[in-house]
């Protein structure tokens, strides 16, 4: 689509997701080691997550919000919802996108709670489906985030005006 989005000019807040721990044994004991799922945003249709392993938490934190920049992506917004329904995957999780109507707020598990919530959106309902996997329902929400397109959008592909497209 586009390149890459500057994340030095963005105001980004970040938020973990999950934490998780992995021990690896060895002749003197356990090796404990740790990954951080994060994802970023500027509340503004800018959204990203990242994924940062260390042996101390804050570490793998601060790895996770490196990478979570890089992964920026431009959600498509319309007023304080998304323009149409879509299904994100990734895996085996799919992650179903509905745009509701003003006052409905945020109805979304955790983990696509963050994502939406960060990239500025205020009124959408969700639901994940088939897999809970925490990094593999925000990469597939990121993922259906990614592939909406409004009406303006849609006509500057096709060359056509929005009123043709609308009929």
């Amino acid at each position: 689509m586009e390149g890459r989005i500057d994340a030095s000019t963005l105001d980004l807040k970040e938020k973990v997701v999950a934490i998780n721990r992995v021990a690896k044994v060895v002749k003197g004991g356990r090796i404990f080691k740790f990954s951080a799922l994060v994802v970023v945003g500027d509340q503004n249709g800018h959204v990203g997550c990242g994924l940062g392993k260390s042996s101390e938490v804050p570490d793998a934190i601060r790895k996770g919000i490196e990478d979570a920049k890089k992964n920026l992506i431009k959600v498509a917004l319309k007023d304080d919802t998304i323009p149409h329904e879509m299904t994100g995957s990734f895996g085996a999780a799919r992650v179903l996108l509905m745009p509701a109507v003003k006052g409905t707020g945020v109805i979304a598990g955790g983990a696509v709670r963050s994502v939406v919530e960060l990239a500025g959106i205020k009124d959408i309902r969700t639901k994940c489906i088939r897999s809970n996997n925490p990094r593999n329902v925000v990469l597939a929400a990121i993922s259906g985030l990614s592939q909406l397109r409004t009406a303006d959008m849609v006509a500057q592909i096709r060359g056509k005006s929005v009123q043709e497209i609308m009929g």
